[in-house]
């Protein structure tokens, strides 16, 4: 049994008519009749009775037309799937995010999956510094990253996808609240909670490198390697803290944001690996590439562009 012998069948049986089933299927008619006396014969059983005026199907027709209908349904579903796979409309994306990524960036990667590759899912790893993302990424439990360069092993590409200020987080009640402008120098003599930069974290970096540029010293500093944490002590009064501007996202009862100069950038990008060939990871990094640009940082928010 092949499967033209069920799309003929199937033709036939809903078309109540050779001449008719022959046309719609675009073959002459004496070859379809061919077809389905050898399927009949291949059963064992009569699937249609056949007068001069009409064509009926038999009890054993009215059953195997049902199951032959399903048949023909499954292999087209397991076509469009197999397509989507293959052209990366569908399939499974492990996607790691930087801590600070999470309150902006990540709702916005959210709402473009749901928008352009409603079939693809994710499986997100969130609070994940650099080097853990970039270890993931090479040891193949993760495919794409977004985490803060530079990357240090080899394998990896990455594209930027956003370029940050770092910003002050204080307490509302806290004397740099109202201040009418900021610089590093302000921090003098401050408690700092800052992320643990010898544990890799990029933006602890950089606020080492803001503090010793300008040659600040802070009364002491508390390492916290969770951002929601870090704003929540922020929040209950325990210190400042110079965050990524994404971090604003993260509102939070008791605390203020304030734009401080010298504080310098941090990077975000889109990290995967070079020799990775699946084309769910290709599409991906194509959407936030066009939608999470430099150039295009509200476009994730509005989503009104048309889906190409």
């Amino acid at each position: 049994m092949e499967l033209r012998h069920l799309k003929y069948f199937v033709a036939v049986a809903e078309h109540r008519h050779f001449g008719r089933a022959a046309e719609h299927l675009h073959i002459s008619q004496p070859p379809l009749s061919q077809q389905v006396r050898q399927l009949e014969r291949e059963l064992g059983t009569e699937l249609l009775s056949r007068t001069t005026r009409r064509v009926d199907l038999t009890e054993a027709g009215r059953a195997f037309y049902t199951d032959a209908v399903a048949i023909l349904a499954d292999l087209d579903a397991a076509r469009a799937r197999v397509r989507a796979l293959a052209q990366g409309w569908s399939g499974l994306l492990r996607v790691g995010f930087t801590g600070s990524a999470s309150y902006r960036q990540l709702p916005q990667v959210a709402r473009l999956k749901q928008t352009y590759l409603p079939d693809v899912e994710l499986q997100m790893s969130s609070e994940m510094l650099t080097p853990t993302q970039e270890r993931a990424l090479v040891e193949q439990r993760l495919d794409v990253g977004l985490l803060r360069p530079p990357v240090q092993m080899p394998g990896l590409t990455t594209r930027t996808l956003a370029v940050e200020p770092l910003v002050l987080a204080v307490p509302a009640g806290h004397r740099l609240a109202g201040a009418a402008a900021l610089g590093i120098a302000d921090l003098a003599g401050e408690v700092l909670l800052t992320y643990p930069g010898g544990a890799g974290s990029v933006v602890g970096g950089a606020v080492e490198s803001a503090l010793r540029q300008t040659g600040t010293r802070v009364a002491r500093t508390h390492e916290v390697e969770q951002t929601s944490s870090m704003v929540a002590l922020v929040a209950a009064g325990l210190g400042v803290a110079l965050v990524p501007d994404s971090v604003r996202a993260l509102t939070l009862e008791g605390v203020r944001y304030r734009e401080i100069a010298g504080a310098g950038t941090v990077e975000l990008a889109l990290a995967w690996r070079e020799d990775d060939a699946s084309p769910v990871v290709a599409r991906f990094v194509r959407m936030l590439g066009d939608h999470l640009g430099p150039s295009r940082p509200k476009e994730a928010d509005a989503l009104t562009t048309a889906v190409a």
